[in-house]
């Protein structure tokens, strides 16, 4: 694998050439039961991608850099070719463009997880259970109530356990640390100023929780709250600007519409059913040149450390890939953002399969769509950012570099 990744250099990015299909099953990778020696994906049933498999080349990538665990936004818009280190998006500004909030310059955006705490203030539960969206609007209702000296503060229901609060007015920053720290047994923590100008934001952001805290005592899951990705909006070249495509995408969770919002793309509408993924794209198939499908629930079956119940999303994702695969006649690649394994109940660093079949792949010796069979494939072991440029140039949409 390459240490560093070449910027894809503009003059050779055409504007012409085939349409690109990028499906992505979230959290797509995992690892190996002890018992059996097989991850999720080995474990179910996917004889649609074990064809397509067969039909393309295979490989896997690595998200950020070796041994880092990504976020979702990073790990996505390092798929989307843009480096995840130069182009840092926090969480709250996603999840606010994700469910269409009018996020201005200087808004500071920060993603709610509804927690459960015991009687010491210990987190038990991060997700407060995964309430339902229904007990999530009620909540936010509360607590979008509460006022703090010299801003707007706004407090939006996301979905499930997720909300998103902003606040606008002068002198705000972002950039500030979580208060969610990723395990249960301990309490939230403060929000910090680390740096000078920071000191009046965190002190809101504390006097915030602290009164939501108050108000959702009593509530037997969703006691607390946590925040993660205290951002600011900035602006970044959009993927019409950046590789000539009318881009689209096809998501059903708000945090990968704003994600795929940010870069430019036109955001579809959600699909009711995985069915309707399909039928969405061949209805705008001839509107756009690239498409961005997203499925969810190999990863949030993976975070709730439910080994049989990723393997039966990956099941139910194979179920929807001939639908695509019969429309994405040029380019399909298939591929996750990260790693999720139900063994960790979290992210991970591990490389995540990937495979693309095009009018133009060659083919290699992978009989089945795995870990193990994507490790002896002919794409090796890449970056995520080196993706987008793979599946431009399979699409005819890359000119030669250089005399």
């Amino acid at each position: 694998m390459h240490e560093k990744t070449t910027r894809l250099p503009d003059e050779i990015v055409t504007a012409s050439g085939g349409k690109i299909v990028l499906l992505v099953a979230d959290g797509l990778g995992g690892l190996p039961d002890p018992k059996t020696g097989l991850t999720e994906l080995e474990t179910a049933k996917t004889p649609n991608l074990d064809a397509l498999a067969k039909k393309g080349v295979s490989g896997l990538h690595v998200p950020i850099a070796p041994g880092i665990t990504p976020g979702s936004g990073p790990a996505h818009m390092a798929l989307f070719g843009y480096d995840p280190v130069e182009y840092l998006i926090g969480r709250g500004v996603l999840e606010a463009l994700g469910i269409d909030f009018d996020l201005r310059q200087g808004d500071v955006a920060a993603r709610i997880n509804f927690a459960t705490v015991d009687g010491d203030g210990r987190i038990t539960d991060r997700r407060a259970g995964r309430i339902s969206t229904e007990k999530c609007a009620e909540l936010s209702a509360k607590l979008d109530t509460i006022e703090l000296p010299g801003v707007e503060l706004f407090f939006r229901p996301v979905k499930e356990h997720r909300a998103v609060l902003v606040l606008r007015g002068d002198g705000l920053e972002g950039g500030l640390n979580d208060t969610d720290p990723q395990t249960t047994g301990v309490r939230p923590l403060e929000v910090r100023a680390d740096q000078a100008g920071k000191e009046r934001t965190a002190e809101l952001l504390n006097s915030f929780v602290s009164q939501a805290d108050g108000i959702l005592e009593g509530e037997p899951k969703a006691n607390a709250i946590t925040l993660r990705g205290i951002a600011m909006r900035e602006a970044i070249p959009t993927f019409e600007e950046r590789y000539n495509l009318r881009a689209a995408a096809i998501a059903a969770y708000p945090m990968y519409r704003g994600v795929a919002g940010l870069v430019g793309m036109d955001v579809l509408p959600v699909p009711g059913t995985l069915e309707e993924m399909a039928t969405l794209l061949r209805e705008h198939y001839e509107e756009y040149d690239f498409f961005f499908m997203h499925f969810k629930y190999t990863d949030s079956t993976g975070e709730n450390g439910d080994f049989a119940g990723k393997v039966a999303a990956t099941e139910d994702f194979d179920g929807i890939v001939p639908g695509i695969a019969d429309i994405a006649e040029d380019v399909l690649l298939v591929t996750g953002d990260h790693s999720t394994p139900s063994l960790l109940a979290s992210h991970s660093w591990h490389p995540v399969p990937v495979l693309l079949k095009s009018r133009n792949s060659r083919r290699d010796l992978c009989e089945s769509f795995g870990e193990t069979s994507c490790l002896g494939g002919a794409l090796g072991v890449i970056r995520g950012v080196d993706l987008m440029p793979l599946m431009l140039a399979h699409a005819g949409r890359l000119a030669k570099f250089g005399a």
